[in-house]
């Protein structure tokens, strides 16, 4: 186990550079360890509160009370019916991404690539209505879905190979990859899928109804909230209950005794990022299905990268990623609220940033323990 000790021994000079120094032997000691797990909800509730006090500094220098600004934030969110199922709506690719990225950081594999296998994933299923128009609902439906999951997948298999055989950094391909994945989708939407009826604007025809999801009533919460519920059930019982996810959890306390023990982490590895991907991919599909209706440029807000901030905010736990997706949704749903009080709706993305910042602080200090010297 690497642990760096922070001395307890205060040198005392007694004046000139040719005096002996005297060291006073402190009580205890500053100990850090790496490998030490924190899974502290203290540290989740304090990491928002601080980001909250932080960005309402910088709402209060730009000379605005940051209280009617976070009730409107909150009202805007979760104040109505109508913002409430608009949460849902932003919580639903945020919850199948989150569990994406969390699957995948159970066994230390840092999948930042969710972004661009969402957008994969949402090309893919778009390709369905574009080259098979005429399909009824009960086959472009799952069509949509296979092909969403399938691109989805092979996008975090593109990280997966070369960090299982050659030990190239996946955070560094599945960055890469967000870029390659948008490009895509920029030239599809700009290029050869560009609807022409569409007085220039980067994007496909509009869906049929059968290439649709079902929404509920009058509103635009879709049939991808089954999706998103299904997969947190099937998530928190192969974790707990079964062998494999039994494995993830020993690979990701101790890779070494899972190699010991005879576990295939490069084979694990592979398997996680298949399922990561294909999460982010089925979120892509759910978008343009049941959101948009059309593949279009700029698709996404950021729920690849806003993804990670729900994982680390859960601690991974699957009622966590819930509550945190749901809250998130409604950051975003209500940051597009606070624009009539003058301020852009990016506020929502400083307190997400702001949360990120203290989630990783809090977790570092955790890893420090007081250790009284001998």
């Amino acid at each position: 186990m690497n642990k760096q000790p922070v001395t307890g021994e205060v040198p005392l000079n007694q004046g000139g550079a040719s005096s002996s120094s005297r060291f006073i032997r402190l009580p205890y000691r500053l100990e850090y360890d790496p490998s030490k797990r924190v899974n502290v909800w203290w540290i989740t509730i304090a990491s928002v509160l601080l980001a909250l006090i932080v960005c309402g500094i910088f709402i209060a220098a730009n000379g605005m009370n940051p209280f009617p600004v976070y009730k409107k934030l909150l009202s805007g969110a979760f104040g109505s019916s109508f913002g409430l199922t608009e949460t849902l709506v932003k919580s639903i690719p945020l919850l199948l991404c989150g569990l994406g990225v969390s699957i995948a950081y159970r066994i230390s594999v840092w999948n930042i690539g969710a972004e661009g296998q969402f957008a994969a994933g949402a090309i893919a299923a778009t390709a369905v209505t574009i080259y098979f128009p005429e399909l009824p609902i009960y086959i472009s439906i799952p069509l949509m879905m296979a092909f969403g999951v399938a691109a989805g997948a092979f996008w975090g298999l593109l990280t997966a190979i070369p960090r299982t055989y050659f030990q190239v950094n996946e955070l560094i391909t599945s960055l890469m990859l967000n870029y390659v994945a948008l490009l895509a989708l920029n030239y599809v939407v700009f290029g050869p899928w560009k609807d022409p009826k569409g007085f220039n604007f980067p994007g496909t025809p509009v869906f049929t109804a059968s290439q649709s999801l079902p929404v509920l009533g009058d509103s635009r919460l879709h049939l991808g909230l089954a999706f998103a519920i299904i997969v947190v059930v099937l998530y928190a019982f192969t974790i707990k209950y079964t062998r494999w996810g039994y494995e993830l959890r020993l690979i990701g306390a101790n890779a070494e005794a899972a190699k010991n023990a005879g576990i295939r982490i490069s084979r694990h590895i592979i398997i996680v990022m298949l399922i990561s991907g294909g999460l982010a991919g089925l979120a892509g599909m759910s978008e343009v299905s049941g959101v948009t209706h059309r593949l279009m440029y700029g698709i996404s807000p950021g729920y690849g990268y806003t993804a990670i901030i729900v994982a680390w905010l859960a601690k991974l736990n699957p009622v966590g990623l819930v509550v945190s997706s749901f809250l998130f949704g409604g950051l975003i749903v209500g940051g597009y609220s606070v624009q009539t009080l003058g301020l852009p709706s990016s506020i929502s993305n400083m307190l997400q940033g702001a949360i990120l910042f203290f989630l990783i602080a809090g977790d570092t200090i955790g890893k420090f323990r007081l250790k009284r010297n001998d």
